[in-house]
This record gives C-alpha cells, sequence and structure tokens, in this order.
C-alpha cells in the first residue's frame, strides 16, 4: 500500500474512532502516530514526534488567546453583562411579534463580542432567557431554537476562538480576520431576528407578547450595558487601530471583565477560583484536540495527501468556483456529525492547499480570509444542524421539558437563514472583505 492510500484510508478509520465514541483528540494522535510509523517503518520518527511536535504546538505565543478570550466569557457572566445585555434589548424590542426572542438574539450577538465561544454564548444566555421565553407564552421548540442558533453568534462575532484557530493554522492575520467577520455577524443577528419574525407569523401561537415598557424603563436598561461596550470597544478596537496585539487585546479584555465582575459583587474568591479551573477545563480540552490534529495533519503531509489532492484538483482544470461550494457543502454534512474545532483543524490542512492553488481573482491574503469567514459560518451551522449539532445539546440540557425532536423543528428556520446568508457571502466577497480593505 502506497503512503498515499494509507494516507485516504486514515480518514474512514477516524471516523469509526468517533462513531465508537473516542475523544476526537485521542483518536486523530493514534491515526498520526500509527499513520507515522507505517509510512516511516520505524518508531523512532514516532517518538520523535510526541517530543517535538508537542514542544512545537504549545510553544505558539498566539494560541495563548484561547484561554484568556475563555476567562473573559467566565468573568464576563459573573458580571451580570449576559443579563444586562437581555434586559436592555428586551425593553426595546420584547413588545413585537416575536420581540423577546429578537431581543436574545440581539443579546446573544452582544454577549458573543466579549465571550469567543459559542457553546459558552448558548448556555449562559439559556439561563437568562430561556424562564423569560417560557414566561411570555413562547413554545419550547421556538425558544430553544432561537437560543441554539443566537449562541452560534459567539463565534462569528469578533472575539472569535475559532477564528484564531483558523489564523493560526493558515497563517493569516488574526486583526484581519476580526474586522472582516464583523459585518456577517451582524447580518447573522439580523438574518436570525426575519427568521424569528416569519416564524412567529406562520405560528403565532408559538409567541406571546409582551407589554410596551416606558422609555425611562429603556434608557435605564440601556445604562446598565455601558461595561459591555467599553470592554468591546476596547478590546477589538484596540485590536482594528493596532494599539495591541490580539493577544494583548485578550488579556485587557479578561482584566477588565474581572474588574467589573468584582465591582458587581459576582468575583469572590469561590468564584474566581471556578472561573480558573472552568477556563482550564476548556482549554485543555481544546489544546488536546489541537495536539491531536497536529500529530494527524503531520501524517497526511507524510503521505503527501494534501499536495497530492491539490495538485489533482488543478490538474482537471475544475472551475475555481465549483470546488468551493462542493467544499462547502461537505463542511455541512460535516457538521451532522463532528464538533466545529475538530472540522477545522482536520479540515484546513487539507482544503486551505486546494482552494489557494486555484484562482479567484483577489490576492491570496484576500482570499484566505474570505474563505476563512465563509468556513466559519458553515461550521457555525454545523452546530445546529442535527442530529448532532452540539448547540442543541446544551439548550436541550437545559430545556428539559422540550423534546429533541421540538428544538430539531424550532431549529430549521435559523439553518435556512445561514443557508441564505452564505449564498449571499459566496456570490458577493465584498461584503466580508469591503471592512478589511478600508482599515488596512
Amino acid at each position: 500500500m502506497s503512503n498515499l492510500e494509507l494516507g485516504l484510508w486514515s480518514f474512514p478509520v477516524l471516523l469509526v474512532f468517533i462513531f465508537l465514541r473516542m475523544p476526537i483528540g485521542l483518536a486523530m494522535i493514534i491515526c498520526g502516530l500509527a499513520g507515522t510509523w507505517l509510512v516511516t517503518g520505524s518508531t523512532i520518527p514516532v517518538l520523535a514526534k510526541l517530543k517535538n511536535e508537542t514542544y512545537s504546538t504549545f510553544s505558539s505565543y498566539s494560541l495563548s488567546i484561547v484561554p484568556l478570550f475563555l476567562l473573559m466569557g467566565q468573568f464576563a457572566t459573573l458580571g451580570g453583562m449576559s443579563r444586562a445585555l437581555f434586559r436592555a434589548a428586551e425593553t426595546w424590542m420584547g413588545h413585537r411579534r416575536g420581540g423577546v426572542a429578537m431581543a436574545a438574539v440581539g443579546a446573544c450577538a452582544g454577549f458573543g463580542a466579549i465571550c469567543g465561544s459559542s457553546l459558552a454564548t448558548a448556555a449562559t444566555m439559556s439561563q437568562v432567557a430561556l424562564p423569560e421565553l417560557r414566561r411570555y407564552g413562547y413554545s419550547g421548540a421556538l425558544a430553544t431554537g432561537t437560543l441554539a442558533a443566537g449562541g452560534t453568534l459567539g463565534i462569528l462575532i469578533p472575539p472569535s476562538v475559532i477564528l484564531v484557530i483558523y489564523a493560526i493554522l493558515t497563517e493569516q492575520n488574526i486583526a484581519k480576520l476580526f474586522v472582516a467577520a464583523l459585518v456577517p455577524g451582524l447580518l447573522a443577528a439580523a438574518g436570525y431576528m426575519v427568521a424569528i419574525s416569519i416564524y412567529v407569523r406562520i405560528w403565532p401561537e408559538s409567541a406571546g407578547k409582551r407589554e410596551r415598557a416606558p422609555y425611562s424603563e429603556r434608557f435605564r436598561a440601556l445604562l446598565d450595558v455601558w461595561p459591555v461596550l467599553v470592554v468591546f470597544f476596547t478590546v477589538v478596537g484596540g485590536i482594528y487601530l493596532g494599539i495591541f496585539t490580539p493577544t494583548e487585546g485578550a488579556a485587557v479584555g479578561a482584566a477588565g471583565t474581572g474588574l467589573i465582575a468584582l465591582a458587581n459583587g459576582g468575583l469572590t474568591r469561590a468564584t474566581f477560583v471556578q472561573s480558573i479551573l472552568a477556563t482550564a477545563s476548556a482549554t485543555a480540552m481544546i489544546f488536546f484536540i489541537v495536539l491531536g490534529a497536529s500529530f494527524y495533519n503531520s501524517f497526511l503531509a507524510l503521505a503527501q495527501v494534501p499536495q497530492q489532492a491539490a495538485a489533482f484538483i488543478g490538474e482537471q482544470g475544475f472551475n475555481p468556483w465549483m470546488v468551493l461550494v462542493l467544499i462547502l457543502l461537505l463542511y455541512l454534512v460535516f457538521g451532522c456529525v463532528m464538533d466545529s474545532l475538530s472540522m477545522i483543524l482536520l479540515t484546513i490542512p487539507i482544503f486551505f492547499p486546494i482552494v489557494m492553488a486555484l484562482d479567484f481573482g483577489m490576492s491570496a491574503e484576500e482570499f484566505a480570509i474570505w474563505f476563512g469567514i465563509l468556513v466559519l459560518i458553515v461550521v457555525e451551522v454545523g452546530l445546529i444542524t442535527p442530529p448532532v449539532g452540539m448547540n442543541l445539546f446544551v439548550l436541550n440540557s437545559m430545556a428539559r421539558d422540550t423534546p429533541i425532536a421540538d428544538t430539531y423543528r424550532g431549529v430549521l428556520p435559523f439553518v435556512a437563514s445561514d443557508i441564505i446568508r452564505v449564498a449571499i457571502l459566496t456570490m458577493f466577497p465584498a461584503i466580508s472583505l469591503f471592512l478589511m480593505r478600508w482599515l488596512y
């Protein structure tokens, strides 16, 4: 069996391990090390890789941004920012048809701007918004579907942990990726609100109404969200303007949200320890998957899989746009069985060389950034795509009285909104790139 055949056969083996519920990081480590041993015929490269690959992976300065953004999300929750965001959005929009659900989406977008994690956004905002949605008569399907979809804004609106990982894998500028993701993120929030508006008009019994809040209450609620605005404009604005690097921005954000949580009384010695432990646990999970991907992708490179795939596609003369659409469709399929981080780490080292070898009429940097935004959005769809959308299970665990089938049904309008948005951003790359071109 040739090295290329070994690399190709490793994919079904990896999928079997995943279906057997083996942790995906461990599955990639086993496939990577076993594949390296079969290609080289010796255990010496395998043992050397255990040392060298581990050190080279985790000595990357850019990876330090991950625990800092996760810690910022922990402190933001303790500071009551999620509740303040939802209350402000609810007072301004709650009286409209489907307004409380739209307020939940707006609050998810705001919290995602200081969190960077989809699962954390979904879990945190569900604790705040789910009781209110039930209080005003929203059906279980619409309530859980809204919050599952709104949680995906955590990885699209900057800062985003997944975007950081993509930037590291493809050696792109993190700040430029954050800029390019902002407009698509806002479009996502707007699209979800439109989906809610259509949903409650087709099924009016699925949503109740909240009384119109007086303007005095609305403006008081707006004043309560000033910490969120300060943190967002300090962190993201500082990164955009080049005042500090993304890692420095994450450190400033973590410190700022920690001080706000301390001032609000949410940060005590006990909650501080809990936040550190939760951040360490999430970081360890992410880093273990990163390490597994590093071993596996090193084996694929040794087997010449990415290089051969890129050469094959180039020789066939396929239309570049057809190749791009097929790759995006593959991400939609992968999203039904894999989590977003695993998809990015497993596929980008293979797909990225393929698409970079094609001509899309733009510079290499612009295409890499635009492709990253498209991948991020499709990965985001995977988080709410049945049957294995991670956000769906998070919401279902918090709304145990809602059958998972209802959650699946409730999230379908949001999946449709995402697919329409992917099509628009694919046809018009300037939507994602114009802000980056203007600033840089």
